[in-house]
């Protein structure tokens, strides 16, 4: 596959043939609307990839299921849709070496986001928007590395929020969630929700963060 040539600082450039033969294993590509916390209503491309270092009781996405592709033909893909904004999502998309996909998608201009868990930290330069959604309130001894970024994102499931007290100060933008369970009844996500309003409403600095998408029946 043959793209072509990138210009910056109006000279030509090539990409990195090693860069271009990466690999990484890919449970989905598509385009969508980012239906949650700071962006949401913003179109993008969402890379999931696979693998996860924990395994939340409430995750939505089968990352055990990918097909492994190079980097080359992950960017023809992205490359078919008209937006340049994409999610780097899982699964925990920082267990991979993601420099060559950076490389690749910022010589062309795309806007870079991640949705992490936070236990891998996140190198500067390497995206531009990024999304921690710790998880130690079913994992209180997994160690959280990336303690700054652009947005926290915190699935409420009950616990207190003082436990973020520490680490709301690393970051712009904080949100509640409420967990939404696939599995669960019209009315028990409905009382999730409103517990989770509710919560929102007594703690000042906090903003409530739906999956809007889920709502609109969209991916």
């Amino acid at each position: 596959m043959s793209f072509e040539p990138c210009q910056i600082a109006g000279e030509e450039a090539t990409d990195n043939p090693t860069d271009l033969v990466a690999e990484y294993n890919i449970v989905e590509i598509f385009h969508s609307v980012q239906g949650e916390g700071f962006r949401s209503g913003i179109p993008h491309v969402f890379i999931r990839l696979g693998k996860c270092n924990l395994r939340c009781e409430w995750c939505d996405t089968n990352f055990d299921e990918y097909t492994p592709m190079k980097a080359i033909d992950i960017l023809g893909e992205v490359l078919n849709y008209p937006c340049k904004n994409i999610v780097f999502t899982g699964g925990e998309p920082m267990l991979n070496d993601l420099w060559p996909l950076s490389r690749l998608f910022h010589r062309r201009g795309y806007h870079l986001s991640i949705e992490s868990n936070g236990t891998v930290e996140i190198p500067d330069g390497l995206l531009d928007w990024i999304c921690i959604s710790p998880k130690d309130q079913l994992y209180p001894n997994v160690r959280l590395k990336q303690r700054h970024g652009d947005e926290l994102k915190c699935v409420y499931v009950g616990q207190p929020l003082d436990m973020y007290s520490e680490l709301k100060a690393g970051f712009d933008h904080h949100y509640l969630q409420p967990c939404y369970d696939e599995q669960a009844s019209i009315e028990e996500n409905g009382r999730s929700f409103a517990l989770t309003e509710q919560v929102v409403k007594e703690n000042p600095g906090w903003r409530l963060s739906l999956q809007t998408h889920k709502w609109m029946g969209i991916l």
